[in-house]
Formats: structure tokens, sequence, C-alpha cells
């Protein structure tokens, strides 16, 4: 009775703290998780690659922590941990799935991510097979996907920007800062409802999935239309990473426009390297770092999204003789943007390259995990039905008109920044 009841509390958010600092001082000082192998091509690969014994054993090691993680957050939220005990390993096995699916060398080629496959599964089983209400408690998508953002800090590594200079940073704040508004401005013309505007805004103006999941996370957005948000972002990013590096030779762009263009615009990391490899090695390196840019403004940006949640949202339910409190503030405010922020800094700044490198593909594995698991979870308890609701049409409408704005604005951006850089 009580699980439901702090799912979105303040305890939660500190249970996401905990936990996230868990994994991460755990790598650094007592165990460091071992990667699996998702890579195949053919079936006698997947036997040997994926399905062999040793990787079985790494698949099963990983299963272990992660559910130790979840029992002690179940324990802490107030869940069942005897029910999450008996659910959990089924949601691990359809997360798997999807990430072995998304390891196929044809998949990978088309740059298609494991998190629309674990979405699609999830979806596929949750709404052929009614679920008992006791497995669908344990999902704990929320919990999932906060550890997965506080294990992203460990990635955004300021010092990395500050190497490869500031055009990447002032490109990231202008685009981010004009997209997300008229984003905003669009959505309200439209009639959009509140909690999709913000996750629209800051999914097309920042950094696609892992934007909309920090705005969901801030402002306590429904998981549904979180997932509504990400199927618009990945299904858009397919034909943006394919169709964009052949309008940029057809123009004959330069490879520094071409990749600033490129990673400013295309939402999804992934669909950011596939597209910049089309192009060439300077354009690579351009919308890499024009992409991190802007995922170094992903804690900011979530900082100033629950300030004004916080207060918008106050302000709308109080009585009118009421003002919002910087206590209201501090209740709603989501604690594991401290904890992403707080990784970001322990990495970039106070640990050797060595201890960072050592457990950096562990920790981005097991980010990687966490997130594909919340989006099993996030299928699993969404209707496929309300994905394509009239009312939904609204919203659709609304990302791509502004994701079309992003392209367009970018490309001005991008040219005023980089076309000096590359005549030189």
């Amino acid at each position: 009775m009580t699980a439901k009841t702090t799912r979105f509390t303040l305890h939660e958010d500190w249970t996401v703290v905990i936990l996230g600092s868990l994994v991460i001082f755990s790598a650094l000082f007592f165990y460091v998780v071992p990667v699996p192998v998702y890579k195949w091509s053919n079936p006698s690969e997947l036997t040997s690659n994926v399905l062999n014994s040793a990787n079985l054993v790494v698949l099963l090691i990983q299963l272990v922590f992660v559910m130790v993680v979840g029992s002690i957050g179940a324990l802490i939220t107030g869940k069942e941990v005897k029910n999450f005990l008996l659910g959990f390993p089924a949601v691990y096995l359809l997360t798997v799935l999807a990430l072995i699916i998304a390891g196929n060398a044809f998949i990978k080629s088309i740059n298609l991510e494991a998190v629309i496959f674990s979405l699609v599964v999830g979806l596929i089983i949750g709404n052929l097979f009614k679920l008992p209400q006791w497995f669908r408690d344990t999902l704990s998508t929320e919990l999932f996907v906060k550890i997965g953002l506080v294990l992203l800090g460990t990635t955004v590594i300021f010092s990395d920007i500050l190497k490869a200079g500031s055009l990447g940073l002032i490109q990231a704040l202008v685009v981010v800062l004009s997209v997300w508004y008229f984003a905003f401005w669009l959505c309200k013309k439209l009639k959009v409802d509140d909690e999709l505007t913000m996750m629209i805004s800051s999914a097309v103006s920042i950094c696609g999935v892992s934007a909309a999941i920090a705005t969901s996370g801030a402002i306590k957005g429904d998981p549904k239309k979180l997932s509504y948000v990400i199927s618009m972002v990945l299904i858009t990013a397919i034909p943006m990473m394919i169709f964009m590096p052949y309008i940029a030779a057809y123009f004959h762009f330069p490879q520094q426009v071409t990749g600033a263009w490129l990673g400013g615009s295309i939402d999804t990391t992934g669909a950011v390297v596939a597209s910049g490899t089309l192009v060439g090695e300077e354009a690579l390196k351009i919308s890499t770092i024009v992409k991190f840019s802007q995922n170094v403004l992903l804690g900011i940006a979530a900082f100033a999204i629950s300030i004004y949640w916080s207060y918008n949202k106050t302000a709308k339910g109080a009585e009118a003789v009421e003002k919002p409190t910087l206590k209201v503030i501090w209740e709603r405010f989501p604690k594991f943007v401290l904890a992403f922020i707080g990784a970001s800094l322990l990495f970039s700044f106070f640990l050797s390259p060595a201890a960072a490198g050592s457990v950096k593909d562990s920790l981005k594995n097991l980010q990687n995990a966490w997130f594909t698991l919340a989006f099993t979870s996030i299928g699993l308890e969404t209707n496929f039905k309300d994905l394509f609701k009239n009312e939904n049409k609204k919203p659709l409408y609304a990302f791509l008109i502004a994701q079309l704005f992003n392209v367009f604005v970018t490309l001005i951006i991008a040219w005023f920044l980089f076309g000096n850089a590359a005549a030189i």
C-alpha cells in the first residue's frame, strides 16, 4: 500500500543518490562488474560470442549485482522485496534480449539502439498478456531511470570540452536556449499538456532521450508520456542520421560545419556518431564535441526546469495568498541531479585518468543496463493504444515542427561559428 505513495517522494530521490553512489564507489574501491559481450553478426557468432558459458556467467554476475542494488532500493522505498526478487529476473531477461538484438552487426549498421527494442518488447508483452499487479509494482521505472542518470554523470567530463575549445559549448548554449524556447512556445500554441511540453522541449533542444528522461524525473512526469516522447526521438533520429550527411555533401558543406550541424540537431549520441562517420573524421570529431557539449548542459537544464516546475505548479495549486517557498522548491527538487553533477565533478577533477579509465567501461555498461531496464519496464506498464490516441497528434506535430526548426537554426549557428574555422 505504501509503494504507490512513496514512488515519487523525496525519500525515493535520496534512495537514488544512495544507490547511484553505491554503484560508483563499489566500482572504484571494491568490485568492477565485468562487461558482457552482445556483438554478433550471424547465428554461429551469436552462439560462440554471446551465448558461450563465459559470457553467460558475466550476464549472471550483472543480474545479481543489479538485483541486489534494486532490492536495496525496494527495501528503502517500502516496496515488497520478495515480489521484486520474483519479478525482476523476468524484466532482466527481456532487457538482455533487447541488448542482444541491438548487438547484431546489421542492427548496429543502421544504428538502432537497445532502448527501442526493450521498449517494443515490453509493449508487446504488456499488451498481449495481462500482467499481475504485484509484478507491475516491482517494475520501479523511476528508480531504474534515475540510477542510470547518476551513472551518466560519470561520462560527462568537463575537461574534454575545455580541451576541444569553446565553440562547441557556445553553439550548445545558443541552440539549447533558442530551440527549447521555440518548442515550448509551439507546444503552448498547440495546447499540448504541460508535462509533454517540458519533455518535448528538452528532448528536441538538448540531447534527446537523456534529456527527456532527466526532464521527466525533474517534473515527476508520467512514464507513458515519457515513453511517447522517447519513441518520437528514436524514430526521427533514423532518417536524420541517414539523410543529413547526404544533404551536406550535396551542398558541399565543410566538414567542420557539417559535424557541428549533425551534433547539434540529431538527438541521440549513437546517431550523431554514425552520421559523422558517414561524412569523415573531422566531421565525426566536431559532431561528437558538440553533442557532448549539449550533454554537459543536461544537469544545468534539469536544475532550471525543476525550479521552474516547482514555482509554476505550486503557484497553480496554492491559494491566491500563498507564495512558493524555498522549502517547497527543495522538497520538489530532484536529488538525483545533485548526484549527477557530483559524479561528473568526481570524474572530471578528482580522479586520475587511470582510476577513471579502469571503471569507465563497467559504469557505462551499467548505465546502459539501467536505462534499458527502465524502458523495458515502461513498455510493460504502458498501454500501446495510448501512444496513438487522437490527443497525441498535437504533441507529434509539435515535436516534428520543433525538430525542423532545430535543423535550420543549428545549421545557421554552425555555419556562423565553424565556417571561419573551416576556412583556416
